[in-house]
């Protein structure tokens, strides 16, 4: 679709036919995918790898990306942009060396997340989908890292950051534009969107050490299956008068989420002590005021 500087709107005019990848690129291209496909019964369940694949060769889906997945899989260019513009884990335009998502779903954002993607904002000098100067980080915001145990959680290139503050998450990107080492707070060490793009369309992971440093969910998140297999008491978060022996966080729980400390609630406040509401006195009406006269407003009205 073409545009003018006056109107922004596509005009509906065809675009030419997108260029095609140079010939060692397609060559090296068309091996991979042949491998890919050839792990399925049906090619046509190839298409999620394979656009991670042209992703993972110019850190985007590009419209020769596009097509190129179509010609392998006998599928229209239609088709194929209907599933990469479906899914957000597919980029449409050139994007940084790392991806920063902050969840800014329901409990993230009440523990901080909305706070942590306003300052990086402000920070980065980018709003949300977009990239800064130096290519090194784009900035987006994410409905759920599927981590609310450890919220609120800031995922680069889809490793976890748990338990961010607006602070940390600043140092983190100012970390990542200067080239300086950054270690997930769980899973494997980071690499560019385009190497994690590889990994993604199902190649194994090379370096050294990585795949042994995946690990997996962190001890907030096991607690509920370790209850179900009997393996650990019923019991998710200690008890406010200290834990017992046979209570204590499982080994190898050194994460553990900020929710599992006491927090000043109505039960542990004596000055605003809770307990149940007392029953109303006998001929009060529930819409009664304080001197336990009817207000017959409402039901005016609803006549």
């Amino acid at each position: 679709m073409t545009t003018t500087p006056s109107n922004p709107v596509p005009l509906g005019m065809p675009q030419p036919p997108a260029p095609e990848y140079p010939a060692e690129v397609r060559e090296r291209l068309e091996a991979d995918a042949r491998e890919v496909i050839a792990r399925y019964p049906d090619s046509r369940s190839a298409l999620l790898p394979l656009l991670h694949l042209v992703q993972a060769e110019e850190g985007y889906v590009t419209r020769t990306g596009m097509a190129f997945c179509a010609e392998m899989l006998d599928l229209t260019t239609a088709e194929v942009t209907a599933v990469a513009t479906f899914y957000t884990m597919y980029r449409r335009k050139p994007s940084g060396d790392y991806q920063v998502g902050v969840c800014t779903n329901t409990l993230c954002a009440v523990m901080g997340g909305d706070a942590i993607f306003d300052e990086l904002k402000a920070h980065l000098g980018v709003g949300n989908d977009e990239t800064t100067p130096d290519g090194a980080v784009t900035l987006e915001h994410i409905e759920c890292n599927a981590a609310c145990d450890f919220a609120p959680v800031v995922m680069v290139n889809w490793e976890f950051f748990d338990n961010q503050t607006p602070e940390s998450a600043k140092r983190l990107v100012d970390d990542l534009r200067a080239g300086r080492p950054v270690a997930p707070t769980r899973g494997a060490p980071l690499c560019t969107y385009q190497e994690t793009s590889r990994i993604l369309a199902g190649f194994p992971d090379t370096r050294e050490g990585a795949v042994e440093a995946s690990g997996g969910a962190g001890h907030a998140s096991l607690t509920g299956l370790r209850i179900a297999k009997g393996e650990a008491p019923g019991r998710v978060v200690r008890p406010r008068d200290g834990a017992h022996p046979e209570e204590a966080p499982q080994p190898g729980s050194q994460h553990l989420s900020s929710h599992d400390a006491p927090q000043e609630t109505a039960a542990s406040d004596p000055e605003h002590p809770a307990g149940p509401v007392a029953p109303p006195s006998p001929g009060h009406h529930p819409s009664s005021g304080p001197s336990g006269t009817r207000d017959d407003s409402t039901d005016k009205e609803g006549e």
